[in-house]
């Protein structure tokens, strides 16, 4: 809170801002539509992140515009007359900018306020961290349209929350407040609506404040588990975790240790 902005950019849909502790704030900025996600705003996400990493953020926050949304979905109105072709151009589209957040090297927190709803809440399920206020509702809403979930909610929900409870909040289009989302184990924490802004903050500060390399190999193995075998899985976290030793961040954390005092990462 307060810090100096070190590093911003801005289209009509989406600002980014990086503080001086590395903290990159990306605002999905279409309130008059409840940040709902067309084509130029997953663009401009995409283009954000990579400028994110290019500023060298050790922490990322995702969130909405304005009090009643976090994002809504997809633009509605945009893809109501596509065909399969169209619909498949804008499903990479929007597996492109889910993808970019799962694998972007620092940990990204989703600040959930208001709505976030099918691919909105897509966009949550592929952040690291979920935190949400009393006040949100959620939903992956798709079977209403009648469609389904195409940025990958069908895959990484089960992963969350279990088989049986992905598939009632999908097949049914349940939307469920903040409550209920942290009861299922959907978000992390829950807060009151005037508090989410700065407790998300402060959450990303402690994030970047930790080892940069270290908690982007923990990210990586950790995605890594949902993708491949445990045998593989296993094999790759201990490589991983040899190749941290030797670095700045290993060496002076083993340091503090044994000299209990706290430590200066890089």
């Amino acid at each position: 809170m307060g810090r100096l902005r070190v590093h911003a950019t801005m289209t009509d849909s989406v600002r980014l801002d990086v503080d001086d502790a590395g903290v990159a704030t990306l605002t999905i900025d279409r309130p008059d539509r409840l940040n709902a996600l067309d084509g130029a705003t997953l663009d401009a996400l995409l283009a954000a992140l990579a400028d994110a990493e290019a500023a060298d953020a050790r922490a990322v926050v995702l969130r909405g515009a304005g009090d009643d949304a976090f994002a809504a979905g997809a633009d509605i109105a945009e893809m109501a007359e596509y065909g399969p072709a169209e619909a498949h151009a804008y499903a990479d589209l929007g597996h492109d900018v889910t993808r970019a957040i799962e694998t972007f090297p620092a940990p990204v927190v989703a600040a959930i306020g208001g709505y976030a709803l099918g691919g909105g809440l897509e966009l949550a399920l592929a952040c690291d961290l979920r935190v949400a206020a009393e006040s949100a509702i959620l939903g992956q809403t798709e079977t209403d349209l009648g469609i389904v979930p195409g940025w990958g909610g069908t895959q990484r929900l089960p992963r969350l929350v279990g088989d049986e409870t992905a598939r009632r909040l999908i097949y049914f289009g349940d939307r469920i407040d903040g409550q209920d989302a942290y009861d299922l184990g959907l978000v992390g924490d829950l807060v009151a609506h005037d508090e989410l802004d700065e407790y998300v903050a402060d959450l990303a500060a402690d994030l970047a404040a930790r080892p940069r390399f270290a908690l982007a190999a923990a990210k990586e193995a950790i995605t890594k588990s949902h993708e491949t075998d445990l045998g593989a899985g296993l094999d790759f976290e201990r490589r991983t975790w040899a190749s941290l030793f030797g670095t700045h961040d290993q060496r002076e954390g083993m340091a503090a240790f044994l000299e209990e005092r706290e430590p200066a990462f890089e």
